[in-house]
């Protein structure tokens, strides 16, 4: 018989590898049986660790051992039902010969269908060729059709007739100029980015090359993690303190409980106060514009999770924090843009954005999201009849309050589990607000900057909705009911190219159009090449 390699890529850390082990190995019996269904063999590459207690992959230095023993030309799968760190197999599947199939349960528990985009969108970057494929039960017929065409041809095709180039689509005369304005602006005065260490959960797809992005105006200030934690330790108390007074006056609703462990408490909030004034300042020393905080590795030993820290500093209305021995509020009336788990890609979105959107008027907070999940949803809507494919977008905490029902009174902090973030922290957990977005992403393809952005609709589903959503997904995080225009829920999957997607509110639908318009203009005119997505 004919064999298929099958690998499973993981987590750094063992405890979330221990909780997602039992979800891999039933999603693991599902693929193997369809592939055998269609008369090939599955090796699996590597054993389970029953020392460990799981059988990921669980570095890079493991997954170089496992590649070893892979032949370099047969069928390999990467099968997903967890969260993984790409650099852990990326080595392997720059060099392997055979046809690759990455695949992922449709479940938005853990989450394998964000880890496989994530994964993607590295190949992507690479120049890997692969193919991609999703599934909830391994039964239906467009897995099978796919999977076939993959096991005969070492090669899948999906449909991708929703995305065109900009220049397929008419843009107003004042919102090209416009654009033009901004970009030749941009490129000239020039603006910095923060990057509190490269590479965060080994996401190679966030990482853009100087070269492609200095091209835009836009230029790395590589900061440390350390550095943060040590001006951390010089923020006194009192500061802290005035911030977290802050929030409780604003109406947040922080979930304490007595357990370090388990539950969120006062201490760790207030450390992530330290941690909000200490980015501010250190962002105005240098000259920023927009900053990411990795947090995951190396900070998350020192220090509570920066997802309130990255929410709050994203938001317009925010704890003033004075510069250092002065009275001078710092960024006073403005955001610090913030781009979660230090995706440059993001960063350079989320920048443009909150400039473009101040330039034309509306409200400038923006965010990246997971493109987490999703399912059908018939019911009612915001007092309305609504019959659509809703998806989950879902991050750790870094959304604005701007985004969510009520603002800041509508958020609830929440501990960060304890399986990914030992040392706890609060979250900036909230329901979005119904409206119309602008979606987006960019990304790195056969060496060029290129961009994607499309409309979607935020809808308000009933609360029982809502929190089953929650439940399937990570109930700690802010959560966002998102209807995309003109794509199909496997048209998006086979064209995104990344585990994060990029939202930004309009006042209403014509004006998300305009919006949509001029970024993807100024985008186009900073040297990205454009794709327009779905209806707008």
């Amino acid at each position: 018989m004919k064999t298929v390699y099958l690998i499973a890529n993981g987590d750094l850390r063992t405890s979330a590898n221990q909780k997602c082990q039992e979800a891999q190995a039933a999603m693991e019996k599902q693929v193997t049986q369809a592939i055998e269904r269609e008369g090939w063999k599955v090796k699996r590459a590597h054993p389970y660790d029953p020392k460990k207690k799981h059988g990921f992959i669980d570095s890079q230095k493991y997954g170089m051992e496992v590649f070893r023993d892979i032949p370099a030309d047969a069928p390999l799968v990467v099968a997903e039902a967890v969260w993984q760190y790409s650099h852990h197999v990326l080595h392997g599947l720059i060099s392997h010969r055979g046809p690759i199939l990455t695949v992922a349960n449709w479940s938005g528990t853990w989450p394998g269908l964000v880890g496989m985009l994530n994964l993607n969108g590295s190949l992507t970057k690479a120049g890997v060729k692969y193919s991609t494929i999703w599934s909830e039960d391994f039964k239906d017929e467009f897995f099978k059709k796919a999977l076939r065409s993959w096991l005969a041809k070492g090669a899948i095709k999906h449909d991708t007739s929703h995305v065109r180039p900009l220049s397929k689509v008419k843009i107003p005369s004042a919102v090209a100029k416009l654009a033009r304005t901004f970009a030749a602006k941009l490129k000239h005065d020039k603006a910095i980015m923060g990057v509190f260490d490269e590479g965060c959960m080994g996401m190679y797809n966030a990482i853009i090359p100087d070269e492609l992005l200095n091209k835009t105006g836009v230029y790395k200030e590589r900061l440390s993690q350390s550095s943060l934690f040590a001006k951390m330790l010089t923020v006194p108390d009192a500061e802290a303190q005035a911030v977290f007074d802050w929030f409780k006056k604003k109406g947040v609703k922080f979930q304490f409980g007595p357990n370090e462990e388990e539950d969120l408490t006062e201490a760790q909030v207030l450390q992530q106060c330290k941690m909000y004034i200490a980015a501010l300042r250190i962002a105005d020393d240098f000259g920023c514009g927009t900053v990411g905080i990795q947090y995951q590795q190396g900070l998350k030993d020192l220090a509570p999770a920066s997802d309130l820290v990255e929410g709050t500093l994203n938001n317009v209305d925010r704890p003033p924090v004075a510069r250092e021995g002065s009275k001078e509020l710092l960024f006073k009336g403005e955001a610090l843009p913030h781009f979660n788990e230090v995706d440059e890609c993001a960063g350079l979105d989320g920048y443009i954005t909150y400039k473009l959107w101040r330039e034309l008027g509306f409200p400038p907070e923006n965010t990246l999201h997971d493109l987490r999940w999703g399912r059908q949803y018939t019911g009612k809507s915001n007092g309305s009849q609504l019959d659509a494919y809703v998806w989950v977008f879902l991050i750790s905490g870094a959304a604005p309050p701007e985004h969510f029902i009520g603002g800041w009174k509508g958020v609830s902090s929440e501990r960060q589990p304890a399986m990914y973030f030992r040392l706890g922290g609060g979250t900036v957990k909230g329901i979005s607000k119904p409206g119309w977005i602008v979606w987006s992403r960019v990304y790195v393809e056969a060496g060029k900057l290129r961009f994607d952005t499309g409309l979607a609709e935020v809808v308000k589903l009933p609360q029982e909705e809502t929190e089953e959503r929650w439940r399937l997904t990570t109930p700690q995080w802010p959560i966002m009911h998102a209807v995309l225009q003109g794509i199909s829920r496997d048209q998006m999957m086979a064209r995104h190219k990344s585990n994060h997607i990029q939202v930004a509110y309009a006042p209403d639908k014509a004006g998300a159009k305009k919006a949509l318009l001029a970024k993807a203009a100024t985008m186009q005119a900073l040297g990205l090449e454009v794709f327009v997505c779905g209806d707008i």
